[in-house]
């Protein structure tokens, strides 16, 4: 039986916030979202969404309030911790990807930050956290991130092929802004918008009830279908 996958048109969300941002994308999933499969597991499923947020706080107050302590300690462990990941097989963290990549003592952000202070003008200060050499069974869902300076800030856009924004999509939110805000330190620049583009935003069914009590909470429609 062949897994249905969601065939939308490309949107874009704006949101001032990263909290806003993360409401309104889990909203659209399970407002308008298709029932799919993503890893065996049951999902609902929106494609081609890109968040757009105007002010990215890493100590955003909605996700500090509504989110699972546990799963942004994780993500933040997975952007700083050098360890393996246990829970993905083994996989390279993001800190190693960003920091260490493939092992070879490369840091991939020192770089976008010299590139950035050497040309203010680069429209190529690109990363990726894609290691072909070593990942096979687990392709990291944040994939490339991308860092200019329009207005002087520094505006990081990220392509993701797949988040889970039940569980861990406010967790890559809080990390990558405070990332584009390690970079914008580097620079002495103020940190702009962050642009997210997403390929497959879903829910898993096993969270469909935390985050309908999520939304609930914030008076949004989909809460109650």
């Amino acid at each position: 039986m062949t897994t249905p996958l969601a065939r939308d048109e490309p949107a874009v969300l704006h949101a001032p916030t990263l909290g806003q941002a993360w409401l309104d994308v889990a909203d659209a999933i399970l407002a308008r979202g298709i029932p799919s499969r993503y890893d065996g597991l049951a999902v609902r499923e929106i494609s081609l969404v890109t968040l757009l947020v105007e002010r990215p706080d890493p100590d955003d107050e909605i996700i500090a309030r509504l989110a699972d302590p546990e799963r942004l300690a994780w993500m933040r462990a997975n952007f700083t911790d050098h360890a393996a990941v246990a829970e993905l097989g083994g996989a390279d963290s993001y800190a190693t990807r960003l920091f260490d990549y493939e092992h070879t003592g490369r840091d991939q952000v020192a770089w976008v930050i010299d590139r950035l202070r050497r040309d203010p003008s680069s429209r190529s200060a690109t990363i990726t956290t894609f290691q072909p050499h070593t990942d096979v069974s687990y392709i990291p869902c944040v994939s490339m991130l991308d860092f200019w300076l329009p207005a002087g800030r520094v505006e990081l856009v990220v392509y993701a092929h797949s988040i889970d924004f039940g569980a861990k999509g406010y967790g890559n939110l809080v990390e990558l802004a405070a990332l584009q805000r390690h970079v914008a330190a580097g620079l002495g620049v103020p940190a702009g918008r962050l642009v997210m583009t997403v390929k497959s935003a879903h829910v898993y069914d096993t969270d469909d009830a935390y985050l309908r009590g999520v939304l609930t909470s914030r008076g949004l429609r989909s809460a109650a279908r």
